[in-house]
């Protein structure tokens, strides 16, 4: 890791050198703008929206949009005069439990590392920090902005939290807010119960960017010149039940069987998903005996023309010598 930062955390009397680390890295995948067509890398240019001409970082300065078309031009020596107490120092203010911090204000996270001969105070400093139990709050002036910050023990290490300023959260304004909406004892309950059938134990390994690692999939494949294996298709949820509370039983039976539990009652009444299920099934019996019954007769009815073709058979088999008989006795009558 390449140092970012070098101060001094400033512990009432005592100064501990120290060096910023960025704590955490992202790791999206990125990518180039690049014509289709040959894969050239796309450029863009600083252009002046006044002149038209190309600006180089040497000529470029910051602007205060006023309104109405008018800017504040502000340039480096500008920000070089303000008073930034804290430029070069982490300055412990109070410390407070860690509780008390809302984590909606956590913003990055850093590591420190003694510098030099401050070894020692910083593993006085940690300790003592995780025998309180609490957190410091502390000013740090991070790229030319002053932020408020957190120092915690982590892995045995000081980590540095900033934080946003107060008024830096967005109050939520939501209409539904504003309502009379009730929740009955039943649902509250039923609810209580499904976070308790998917309590756990929080295991951030166990969690991955299953998107990311698809994506990787298909950058490598490209790479080898092979075909991309297409995931298989997970099975759709089963639509959702209009009833609340019929949604919530449904939805602690699956958390039930999902952790290899027996659902709750057995075989007892059935929830939305178990009648999805049960329909299914019998729509597939049905279905088979449908087929079934139109295959039968179909298979009967072949030997019964057979047997009624041979009755016919027969019954002309035996008329036909009666009129050769009655043929052989009426000559002799002619003769006589």
């Amino acid at each position: 890791m390449r140092a970012i930062w070098k101060g001094a955390v400033s512990f009432g009397l005592v100064s501990i050198g120290v060096k910023l680390y960025s704590a955490t890295e992202e790791k999206d995948i990125r990518f180039h703008q690049v014509h289709r067509d040959d894969g050239g890398r796309i450029r863009y240019k600083r252009t002046c929206s006044v002149c038209g001409e190309e600006v180089s970082y040497d000529d470029i300065a910051k602007g205060y949009d006023l309104g109405g078309g008018e800017l504040v031009i502000l340039t480096d020596a500008d920000f070089a005069d303000l008073p930034l107490t804290s430029s070069r120092a982490i300055d412990v203010l109070e410390f407070v439990p860690a509780e008390q911090v809302d984590p909606i204000l956590y913003n990055k996270a850093y590591f420190l590392e003694p510098e030099g001969t401050a070894t020692k105070p910083y593993v006085l400093l940690r300790d003592a920090l995780a025998d309180s139990e609490r957190v410091a709050i502390v000013k740090v002036a991070l790229r030319q902005r002053e932020q408020l910050a957190t120092l915690r023990v982590r892995d045995g290490v000081l980590l540095l939290n900033t934080m946003l300023w107060p008024d830096e959260v967005r109050t939520p304004d939501f209409g539904f807010l504003d309502e009379d909406l009730k929740v009955r004892p039943p649902e509250l309950a039923m609810a209580a119960s499904l976070i308790d059938s998917m309590a756990g134990e929080f295991q951030p390994d166990a969690f991955t960017d299953d998107y990311r690692a698809a994506l990787q999939e298909v950058i490598d494949a490209k790479v080898e010149g092979r075909e991309v294996v297409q995931p298989a298709e997970e099975e759709a949820a089963p639509a959702a039940a209009v009833d609340l509370m019929a949604a919530l039983k449904a939805s602690v039976e699956r958390a039930r069987v999902a952790r290899g539990e027996t659902p709750s009652g057995g075989a007892g009444e059935p929830t939305p998903i178990s009648s999805a299920r049960s329909a299914k099934q019998a729509a597939k019996k049905t279905a088979a005996g449908r087929t079934t019954a139109k295959k039968t007769p179909a298979k009967k009815a072949e030997p019964a023309k057979k047997t009624a073709a041979t009755k016919a058979t027969e019954k002309k088999a035996t008329k036909a010598p009666a009129k050769k008989t009655a043929g052989k006795k009426a000559a002799p009558r002619r003769s006589a």
